[in-house]
């Protein structure tokens, strides 16, 4: 019996996050192609996995695991030891994790990020418990090894933008192609008001996790009482933030895409101040014509481009983010550097660009649906 062209590993499927949204695209690339991933919650991420197969590991009907998958964080590397996928092409969407599942035939690496716990470790490690914090201090030679050992396997790397691949490079002495990931809201969509909240405001779209920074933007919103700012998201830091807000922040929780698009729509300009290994969310805003203030480090830097598609502040100081916002409220951005970065992030170039990078590697699945026959 054959093996099958192509399959697909995930960290873990237990939040609405960027990389969940990212991998969707992959999947729409590939249709009725199986996920293998260690833990997956439906009730926690985007509806539009129940449609696919996904594969979660035995680990997964362990309850306490299960409920609290950070937990697991020393014992990730175990259980993708155990892992084996058979295809022809293994597409492994890793933030640390899944790059270490055993492949039948060639792998592909897609970094949504690189392991956080080793390369980002003061804020993956703001966000878990001490057990899990001392399981990564004890473990962390070992764990090193095994993740450069790792993506050592693979036969091909990708990423989303320079800044990752200047990542991998520093970290691995290994080149990746860059592959910009799609925005996953639709601009032609549906839009939905938000009761109570007229145009003209500044917005941030996180989780709200410590390594976003949210509270940097909060925090110049104290300088900026003439101006509102609206927090779409939601996570473990929402009652911390909530306490230090000024009158003119408004928490939202997670907006859904209809609300989503009428916020990008209807916004001054996004606000930005995480620490990101890609920057996605100003190109969601500029496909709306909405330019993002940004902090000048890492992922951000790919697609907010001073003058171009928004403004950046140097540091997380309120009164210095404060000063950019007030550049946004007096200065305009050339629509024509917002359509440029929103052409470069269509599901319809990712798709193309992923192809290609399977077809170089030897699989042949088959193609996906045009859009003419979906219906």
């Amino acid at each position: 019996m054959s093996r099958p062209p192509l399959a697909f590993v995930h960290d873990h499927i237990v939040q609405r996050g960027g990389g969940e949204r990212v991998l969707l695209a992959m999947t729409r690339a590939f249709p009725a192609t199986p996920v293998y991933t260690s833990f997956y919650r439906p009730e926690l991420t985007f509806p539009e996995f129940a449609n696919l197969d996904v594969r979660p590991m035995p680990a997964d009907r362990v309850g306490v695991l299960r409920k609290h998958h950070r937990a697991a964080l020393p014992i990730f590397p175990l259980l993708y030891n155990r892992l084996h996928v058979d295809a022809d092409v293994v597409i492994c969407s890793s933030s640390g994790w899944a790059q270490g599942a055993r492949v039948g035939g060639r792998k592909l690496i897609f970094f949504q990020a690189l392991a956080q716990w080793l390369h980002a470790s003061e804020h993956y490690l703001a966000n878990v418990g001490p057990a899990a914090r001392w399981g990564v201090a004890t473990l962390r030679p070992w764990l090193t090894r095994w993740d450069r050992r790792t993506v050592e396997t693979a036969d091909r790397l990708a990423v989303c933008g320079g800044h990752m691949r200047d990542l991998v490079r520093q970290a691995y002495g290994m080149d990746a192609e860059i592959v910009p990931p799609p925005i996953a809201v639709d601009p032609s969509g549906p839009q939905s008001p938000i009761d109570g909240v007229e145009p003209g405001f500044f917005m941030t779209a996180s989780r709200l996790l410590t390594q976003k920074h949210v509270d940097a933007v909060i925090g110049a919103f104290h300088e900026l009482p003439g101006e509102r700012l609206i927090v779409a998201g939601d996570g473990p830091e929402r009652d911390r933030l909530a306490a230090s807000a000024p009158r003119n922040v408004t928490f939202l929780g997670n907006a859904g895409d209809e609300q989503l698009r009428w916020l990008y729509a209807h916004a001054r300009a996004l606000v930005s101040a995480a620490a990101e290994p890609y920057g996605l969310t100003p190109a969601e805003a500029a496909s709306f014509g909405t330019p993002t203030v940004a902090i000048d480090e890492g992922g951000l830097r790919d697609s907010v481009i001073e003058g171009e598609t928004g403004w950046r502040f140097a540091t997380r100081e309120p009164q210095v983010v404060a000063a950019a916002v007030r550049r946004a409220v007096n200065e305009s951005i050339d629509r024509a550097g917002l359509d440029a970065l929103a052409r470069r992030h269509t599901p319809e170039v990712f798709q193309r660009r992923l192809r290609e990078l399977v077809a170089e590697l030897g699989a042949t699945p088959p193609s996906p649906p045009s859009r003419a026959s979906t219906g």
